[in-house]
């Protein structure tokens, strides 16, 4: 059985999914960095669902309660 190939997701270029594959998903570590720069200067990003906004944890303790004392 031949193994999977997948699109680099920088490049485009066809790699065998296998253990050896040491940047998979992608073909090498100059394509693994480019992916990270374009995270790291927000040319990516996951969109945020506008209509559910994440609920803090802390139950409303925040600044606008009162609760911060004089």
């Amino acid at each position: 059985m031949s193994p999977v190939q997948v699109k680099c997701p920088t490049c485009g270029r066809l790699i065998d999914w296998t253990p050896q594959a040491s940047y998979r998903p992608f073909c090498s570590e100059r394509c693994r960095l480019i992916d990270l720069g374009a995270w790291l200067s927000e040319q990516r990003g996951v969109a945020a669902d506008e209509g559910n906004p994440i609920e803090d944890d802390a139950g409303g303790c925040g600044p606008d309660d009162g609760s911060r004392g004089v």
